[in-house]
Formats: structure tokens, sequence, C-alpha cells
């Protein structure tokens, strides 16, 4: 990493006199800057991030706008209540509704055009369970969603061209969004308000004192605020050792144009840990991380080659069987992820506040948890 000092210009231009520095750009971090900007129009606000754009999952997730399958909240019963299940539930849906009526469909591509589980020949009995349990949330969820939200839709199979495939099971009130239309509109809010968004800063430690928070970057050089909102989500370890969290990379593809693609919508399969989607009548599929749970605790971006072989397996097997395609590009993404399905917020210090452990929830709870981060900065909570 290139290390110098930064000019008289510099300093005085972009660094002096914050009053809050977020480190982190993504979901969470732009959502509590926008937020303590309309509380504090005054306040100097500067968010810094360590790639060009938020390096970790912000930008590189699928674009689902969805809060939980069946098979994925029966999974969330193993590791925490019932209640608490449906609290997250309806934060996420919650959270969903907020973003979009606080930027419009339009502005992120959204379409609601429900989110489909998949039940595989030899998924007989994980689809049993979830029959058994589908009635029991609905009449939970009516209240939030205003609809029966998990229906039957093995008759919707044929026309989607999946094969090998025995059940659908549709979640009525999910729906799809353009991940990167999301960012633009985040960050030209941000940039409306007058919130300085900086790339390409590796934040290696922070330190308080004398009122202050010290960020020291990889730079050589460091930056002084007098509040800090640590919003690094997977990377988070890397600041902040002690917090219960770990990183979880996602392996995604996406094909190259797809002439005549009939499938629409989001898909679920083996309990959220793949994911599937139509975009631009291409389709992009991810996930996997339960093939390698232990060589996908990583903050690096690299490739997992068995998993990508195992994504490829599904794409030409599953989803697209028989059909000449073409992946057109690889990436992955850096997930926080903890015991259990709920963010941390919270104080690490006296003028510093963490909002991280999205658990792959970004989409729909980031915006909601950069304000609550905000609200404690703020002192009013």
């Amino acid at each position: 990493m290139l290390r110098y000092q930064l000019s008289h210009w510099e300093w005085e231009s972009f660094f002096k006199d914050i009053d809050v520095l977020i480190v982190g750009s993504g979901i969470t971090g732009l959502s509590a800057a926008i937020h303590l900007k309309e509380q504090s129009p005054s306040m100097k606000v500067v968010v810094v991030d360590r790639g060009p754009l938020p390096i970790g999952a912000s930008t590189r997730n699928a674009g689902f706008a969805c809060f939980g399958s069946l098979s994925e909240l029966l999974d969330d019963q193993k590791h925490s209540s019932r209640q608490d299940v449906l609290e997250l539930v309806a934060q996420r849906y919650e959270g969903l509704c907020r973003l979009r009526e606080r930027y419009s469909d339009k502005a992120l591509g959204y379409h609601p055009w429900g989110g489909y589980e998949v039940f595989r020949n030899e998924d007989t009995e994980l689809y049993a369970q979830c029959l058994d349990v589908m009635e029991e949330f609905n009449a939970d969820l009516r209240s939030l969603t205003g609809t029966e939200t998990f229906v039957k839709a093995d008759a919707q199979i044929p026309a989607t061209g999946l094969q090998k495939v025995s059940h659908l099971l549709l979640n009525q009130a999910e729906g799809q969004l353009h991940t990167g239309q999301l960012m633009k509109t985040l960050l030209r809010k941000a940039q409306s308000l007058d919130i300085l968004c900086l790339g390409g800063i590796t934040v290696t430690a922070t330190e308080e004192t004398n009122a202050q928070v010290v960020i020291h970057t990889d730079h050589g050089w460091s930056i002084q605020a007098k509040q800090c909102l640590l919003a690094t989500n997977g990377f988070a370890k890397q600041l902040l050792p002690e917090l219960d969290l770990k990183p979880a990379r996602n392996q995604v593809l996406i094909t190259a144009p797809i002439p005549g693609l009939q499938l629409q919508g989001c898909f679920h399969y083996d309990c959220g840990y793949v994911y599937f989607r139509n975009i631009d009548q291409r389709i992009l599929l991810g996930g996997g991380r339960n093939q390698d749970l232990s060589g996908e605790e990583t903050t690096d971006l690299d490739a997992n080659l068995q998993i990508r072989a195992y994504l490829e397996q599904l794409l030409h097997q599953i989803i697209l069987p028989g059909q000449d395609t073409t992946i057109d590009r690889w990436w992955t993404g850096i997930m926080g992820v903890g015991p259990a399905k709920k963010p941390i917020i919270k104080e690490v210090g006296a003028q510093t506040v963490a909002a991280v452990r999205l658990g792959g929830m970004g989409v729909a709870i980031g915006t909601g948890v950069g304000e609550r981060a905000a609200d404690l900065l703020l002192g009013k909570v």
C-alpha cells in the first residue's frame, strides 16, 4: 500500500473538523450518514471505505428483497425462539417497506415478483415440514404483510423451466431489486446532503483520546473525528476482535443474456444457502457456502473452486438444463454472521458505535440498522 502524508490542501478540505467519521460505505454506513445529516444538518459527516465501492456485500449481493423462506425460518427457530424469529421477520419486512417508501420502486429497480422456495425430488421431508407450519406462519404474518404470505406454487414449475423440482412455495410479499441502482440512489442522496464519501482508505485501527477518535489508515496517516461509526459488517473483526461475529463469503455468478428466458422472480434453495434470480435476461446464481462452511469463513475475496463447481452443476442440471449457457462473470461478497441472526448495534467506546453483523440481511435491515446506530451517536437511544 502506498504510504504518504496528507497535503495542507487535503487536510483542510477533506479531513479537518469532522464531527462523525463512518467506516464502511455500504447500505448501513450510508443510511447512518444520511440520517445523521437529516437530523443535524450542520454536522460534517465523512464516509470512508477500503474499496472504490463498498467492497463487502452491499454492491455484491443478489438484490433479493426478501424476509425469509419457510425452511429458512424453520432453521432459524433451531437457534432462536419463535418470538425472536417473528420479530426479525418484521424488522426485515418493515425495513424493505421503508426503503421502498423512502426512495421509490423505480429508483431501486424493484419488482414485486415474489420469492419462491425450491424443493427438489430429494427434499420431500423438508417440504412436508414446511407445509406443517405454513398456515401457522401465515396467521402470524397476516397483520404484517396483509396477505397470505406463503402459498403453494407447484403449478408454476413448468413456466420456470426448472428440472428435477417437485414443489415450489411462493412468498407473495417478496420481490427483487437492482443492487447497483440501490447504491447509486443512496450515494446520490448522501452527496445531496453534502456528505463526503471517499474510497480507497483502509482503516487499520481506531483509538479514543482527548474526546476524539483517531482513525489510523494503511496510508500511514490518521484522521480525527469527534465520533466514529464502524459499519464494516463482515470485516468488523479486524477492528473489533472481541465481537461475536465472523465473515461469511459467498460465490456468485451471472450468465450471458439468454434469449427467451422464462424464469422470473427470486428463488431460494437449501434453507436459503443457494439463491438465484433473473436480471436483464440473465440468471444470477450464488451461495452454496454450506458446501464448505469453514472455507468460506474468510475476508479473502478469492474463488472457492469447490463451491463454484457445485453452483455450475445446479445451473446446468436444475435451472437451465440442456441449454448452452455461458457464464459471463464470477465474483464474491463478504457477509457478517453470528450465532443468531441479530445485528450488533452498540457503543464500543465513549465516542464510537458499531453497526455490524447483518447476517446476510443487509438489503432488508441495513437502513434500519444504520439509522438506529446514528441515533446512538446522537444520544437519542
